[in-house]
């Protein structure tokens, strides 16, 4: 008779918790598979890594549990009981586990493929994540002043509305952390770090919270569906709708920082900062709506400025020739203002196709530019399929981002694969209709779909809300940028003789990356101190210094997905507060992951 998952699950985990607690190699090479992988997000020791292999995995999890003391694995039925599971294709077993280290507790999920138990009853396991959950005494209790107590009426004793109201004027203290960038990647990093009692402000040029989303185009709304979007600690309403339209996301945002009581400064521009080595500080020079500048001085910043931060305006042979309006997409107000006129639009990601069905509702003429080959999936059902994890409404936000991230990189590959086939056959009539209209496709570095390409270029594809029938019924039109022989002051000049009047040209042409940002803001040293920012390192298999400290002393990355932000902005704040209660030291060269992952090889 089949064992009790539940009891087959305490067993391997005690005996792995054996195994470490004898660094007994032997022993614990019978626990894994040839093909594991262990995911550790800053849980037996700092390191934010992925390790594949067997005998790699065994090497760093020796090491890095020595150097954590990592102990007490226990399974954790009360946070959620094993499971039964399908990922990459094979029937799996995934369980719950807890655990201590010298600094707190861990948390962590062990997979195993069903049917992998030895002879001696133990089965093997496919993955193992471990992540940092709580730092000894981490959560920061409310504190209660005798004001909070006092319900006398008195117009003299200050209330809660003032001490909010002073407290985000700086006027008496300095910030711990300084968050550039006041959207949703902003805004969960600064609730993480105020659950732990960090003081931080957020800085946002813009004039409201929520103008990042309110002051887009028309039509725009949230391509994925609700479930996946949540905010740490206050989820969006069961009434919200599937997709959120953008101006409700702005209005969510603004109230969520009111309600949260983060410090915001909206008109505020971040100028740069310099590091002082001997203070650990950073001086930051803010530019305020008057005109004014402010200095403040941080122990750590936060770049929270987007994946994609700045307009990239590539350099278009000829097009200065042309004396129509030219925009970049982040500039586009809306259709209203070009009924019956003639556009042309650059780029085919999803900027560039929402800017063409959006001209097209308005009665513009409009036609797309394609320059490269992109990956089209209709955002109903096929888009949503990659984020399978949150289709599941019976289970809590919290339980499913740990599952979610306990996926590692390999496994999310075959994983991919396996639905990219599944959607191309699901999407089979649209796909075919684009490429008659001449439409050129792709999908995805050896078949992934478009998750990872996010994860690497921040974009290059487009969820399908109705803008590629409109190409593939000519509804509006299709050229290819190498059929364009030059710009003329009416347009483009095809190869063909003929030419495509415009009176506006947009350009949809993305974003420059983190790493520009840094060296305009910073300098070129604190650029090549950091390196690159984003697109997945080969040798950690996790993304370029998001979310970990860089070989910039107090100078953190954060940005991507709502689901990113919400997962990876606790983490994030659980280092910073490593670095300020000084159990993770200030790295001056490289990354903590990338020193231990070497640490760990070595042994």
């Amino acid at each position: 008779m089949q064992r009790n998952i539940e009891v087959i699950a305490a067993e391997w985990i005690a005996a792995f918790d054996q195994a470490i607690a004898n660094r007994n190699r032997a022993q614990l090479s019978q626990l894994f598979a040839s093909d594991s992988h262990w995911r550790n997000i800053c849980g037996i020791s700092w390191a934010f890594a992925t390790t594949s292999g067997s005998d790699a995995v065994l090497d760093a999890l020796l090491a890095r549990s020595a150097e954590a003391s990592a102990h007490n694995f226990k399974l954790a039925v009360e946070l959620h009981p094993p499971r039964n599971n399908v990922v990459a294709g094979e029937e799996v077993v995934e369980a719950v586990f807890k655990f201590r280290t010298d600094i707190g507790t861990g948390i962590g999920i062990v997979r195993f493929k069903r049917g992998s138990e030895q002879e001696g009853g133990l089965p093997i396991a496919w993955s193992l994540m471990t992540a940092i959950d709580q730092l000894d005494s981490d959560i920061k209790q409310p504190e209660h002043s005798p004001e909070d107590l006092n319900h006398e009426r008195s117009t003299t004793t200050e209330n809660w509305f003032d001490r909010r109201q002073l407290e985000q004027t700086y006027a008496d203290r300095e910030p711990d952390v300084l968050i550039v960038g006041g959207g949703h990647a902003g805004i969960t990093s600064a609730v993480e770090l105020k659950q732990l009692g960090i003081d931080t402000l957020i800085v946002d040029g813009m004039k409201r919270v929520g103008d990042n989303w309110r002051l887009r185009y028309h039509s725009l709304k949230l391509h994925n569906v609700t479930a996946v979007n949540h905010l740490p600690y206050m989820p969006f309403p069961k009434t919200f709708p599937r997709y959120i339209p953008k101006d409700k996301v702005a209005n969510w945002l603004e109230s969520y920082v009111d309600l949260m009581d983060l410090n915001f400064w909206t008109e505020t521009r971040f100028e740069g900062a310099t590091y002082d080595d001997v203070t650990g500080k950073w001086t930051a020079t803010l530019r305020q709506s008057d005109g004014s500048t402010r200095e403040l001085r941080a122990a750590h910043i936060i770049m929270a400025t987007s994946v994609s931060g700045m307009p990239y305006m590539p350099e278009i042979p000829t097009l200065d020739a042309y004396k129509g309006t030219v925009q970049h997409s982040s500039e586009f107000a809306g259709g209203e203002a070009w009924t019956d006129k003639r556009v042309l639009v650059f780029g085919t990601g999803t900027s560039g196709h929402d800017i063409v069905q959006e001209l097209y509702a308005n009665g513009a003429d409009v036609t797309m530019v394609q320059r490269s080959p992109t990956l089209i999936v209709n955002v109903e059902p096929s888009a949503q399929l990659y984020d399978g994890t949150y289709l599941d409404d019976s289970k809590r936000t919290e339980d499913l981002d740990l599952f979610n991230t306990s996926v590692p990189m390999a496994l999310i590959k075959q994983n991919h694969k396996l639905i990219t086939t599944k959607v191309r056959e699901l999407d089979k009539p649209i796909l075919d209709g684009l490429e008659k209209a001449g439409f050129e496709l792709e999908f995805g570095d050896d078949g992934t779909g478009w998750p990872l390409k996010y994860r690497t270029r921040g974009g290059g594809y487009y969820f399908n809300a109705g803008c590629s029938e409109l190409i593939a019924d000519k509804k509006v039109g299709l050229i290819q940028y190498r059929d364009i022989e030059r710009f003329t002051p009416e347009g483009a000049q095809m190869r063909d003789g003929t030419t495509k009047p415009a009176d506006l040209i947009v350009l949809a042409t993305g974003y420059k990356g983190p790493s520009y940002v840094v060296r305009e803001l910073f300098s070129s040293d604190v650029a090549d101190r950091v390196g690159k920012v984003w697109d997945v390192d080969p040798e950690t298999q996790e993304l370029n210094n998001m979310w970990v400290q860089t070989g910039q002393p107090g100078l953190w990355f954060t940005g991507g997905s709502f689901s990113q932000c919400r997962i990876y902005s606790k983490y994030l704040a659980r280092q910073i507060l490593g670095v300020e209660r000084g159990v993770l030291a200030k790295q001056s060269e490289g990354s903590e992951a990338s020193a231990v992952v070497k640490k760990a090889d070595a042994a």
